[in-house]
């Protein structure tokens, strides 16, 4: 199996991390589209030919599956990957309601992620499909954070304080009582421990590529052997390859030897 990995930068490493260590054995093909980045600040029509044309270049390469580890992407322009391209398809943030979905006794639940992500109300719409009420929150600084490498740093911490306190307010403001929060935004893995530790033991932490990874499992749903080797795994980039090496391997947890440059044409 092959399977590619789509995001519009270094987030989606957390999702390829994932996979890689719960199906070791399929070989992957990961794009970060930097050149065109932030997807948040597009228009849907643009995020979608962005995405679809990133899409179609990793079938071209001979994936078989695709995950959308890009959250701007997986709401705007999900239907229109999947019309175009002749893999199945699955995207962070339908995989992040359905965790939500399992998790939630009370039916409540909260989602932290970008200012783009949140606006999309994408976790909202996929949560009531699922008959869940979502409160969402914009934590802009996180993602700067986590790229500055300030994963344990007193001021993510306080920042994150802040952030969580001030979305417990709206969700008792608004009478909920949320048992499930959801990291919206592929960075957010990374700073796991430290949200665990600034919320109530009570609430689940959701993390997306975790739930990802299990949920393409799942779909593959294909018998394997432990004698099965490891498999490969290619990288691309659209744009400073020597950055997405450097930053990438953080976001990896392992070195990243090679990244091939590609260009769609702007």
């Amino acid at each position: 199996m092959k399977i590619g990995v789509f995001d519009s930068g270094v987030g989606g490493l957390t999702v390829l991390r994932a996979l890689m260590d719960r199906i070791p054995e399929a070989d992957y093909l990961y794009l970060g589209d930097t050149a065109r980045l932030p997807y948040g600040a597009k228009s849907r029509e643009t995020v979608a030919r962005y995405a679809v044309s990133s899409a179609k270049f990793l079938v071209a390469e001979g994936a078989e599956f695709l995950v959308i580890a890009c959250n701007t992407a997986s709401a705007l322009a999900l239907d229109a990957i999947r019309d175009a391209a002749p893999v199945p398809v699955l995207g962070v943030v339908e995989t992040g309601a359905n965790a939500a979905e399992v998790s939630s006794a009370t039916r409540d639940v909260m989602v932290i992620a970008t200012a783009a992500t949140v606006e999309s109300h994408a976790y909202a719409a996929a949560c009531a499909a699922r008959g869940l009420r979502a409160i969402e929150k914009a934590c802009p600084l996180l993602v700067p954070l986590v790229e500055e490498g300030w994963i344990e740093h007193p001021v993510t911490a306080e920042v994150l304080r802040i952030y969580l306190g001030e979305l417990m307010e709206l969700a008792q403001k608004a009478k909920m009582n949320p048992d499930t929060l959801v990291l919206g935004c592929t960075h957010y893995p990374l700073l796991r421990a430290q949200i665990e530790r600034a919320v109530p033991d009570t609430l689940r932490v959701i993390d997306s590529a975790a739930v990802t990874a299990a949920q393409v499992d799942r779909r593959l749903a294909a018998p394997r052997g432990s004698t099965e080797a490891a498999g490969t795994a290619r990288f691309f980039a659209t744009d400073s390859v020597t950055k997405f090496r450097a930053l990438g391997s953080r976001f990896l947890g392992r070195a990243i030897d090679a990244v091939d440059l590609v260009d769609f044409g702007g």
